[in-house]
């Protein structure tokens, strides 16, 4: 009789044993991949804003620069257009973004407004040189690094 409490604790161990070795696996399965549904999902919401972010820059410097009137309200409507996403765009970067890179979008904020402003107003200068430019390469590197990407 002894022999086969033996037997059967030894059945119970191995079943016990078998049952945590899978949860712990199925869980480690589980969260990496929730941890790549948000990666997949901060990538897109990164370049996302970026892609904004250049548009409502490249609608400032043509309203700008513009000298027709109608064309330049054309310009100035689309400029608007672009701020409005890229302001819902930033939330979804506030909301999921690491901390350094919520920190370089809001320089990229900052700077992309005195341009939005420049050409509203055309007494307004815009930012001398190219610091948007410089603002959003620091932003990708930041989202490069909030991602685990190399370089």
């Amino acid at each position: 009789m002894f022999s086969q409490l033996v037997t059967l604790a030894g059945v119970l161990i191995g079943a016990l044993t078998s049952y945590l070795s899978t949860t712990v696996a199925e869980r480690a399965r589980h969260r990496r991949l929730l941890e790549t549904r948000w990666d997949e999902r901060k990538l897109s919401m990164y370049a996302e804003y970026a892609a904004v972010v250049k548009e409502a820059g490249r609608a400032a410097g043509r309203a700008r620069k513009e000298r027709d009137q109608e064309l330049r309200q054309q310009a100035l409507a689309e400029m608007e257009d672009a701020e409005q996403r890229r302001s819902l765009a930033f939330e979804s970067v506030a909301l999921l973004g690491a901390p350094s890179a919520i920190e370089a979008a809001h320089e990229v904020n900052r700077l992309l407004w005195q341009h939005l402003r420049a050409a509203r107003d055309p007494h307004c200068e815009p930012p001398a040189g190219p610091a948007l430019v410089e603002a959003l390469n620091a932003l990708h590197e930041r989202a490069r690094q909030d991602l685990g990407i190399a370089g």
